[in-house]
């Protein structure tokens, strides 16, 4: 049963995204508003171009610490090789996925548009809804 539930019926459809030019601070105030570890980040032609996550904001903190400039954009911080899953492919394998990765959520794509992001925690509601 589980394994014929797909990866769209339980994603986030309604994904916040940020574009590089974004200020770090203004990235991380958003994420800790709408408790969230991680936000997409698009180019001006909607194209997904990256990932700003909690791990990132680490980056910031550490270069921050020692050399204390201007306000950073998040397109300096952000990681550029984004891992990313299809909406039809089924929840048992983003387990999978989850199970050998250190992310906590993926970007949800329908070929080459961003359609929605998945956490772990969306994983868990599905198995406790097919309960």
């Amino acid at each position: 049963m589980l394994a014929k539930i797909t990866i769209g019926d339980y994603m986030t459809k309604h994904v916040v995204t940020l574009s590089p030019e974004t200020e770090v601070k203004e990235a991380i105030k958003k994420m800790l508003a709408l408790k969230i570890t991680s936000v997409p980040v698009l180019d001006q032609n909607g194209y997904l171009v990256g990932i700003f996550s909690e791990k990132d904001c680490m980056k910031v903190v550490l270069e921050q610490a020692y050399n204390q400039g201007a306000s950073p954009k998040i397109g300096e911080y952000m990681s550029h090789h984004v891992v990313t899953v299809d909406v039809d492919s089924s929840i048992v394998d983003l387990a999978e996925n989850f199970q050998t990765s250190t992310l906590r959520s993926f970007p949800v794509m329908d070929g080459s548009e961003l359609v929605g992001i998945i956490s772990r925690a969306d994983v868990l509601k599905a198995l406790v809804t097919i309960s």
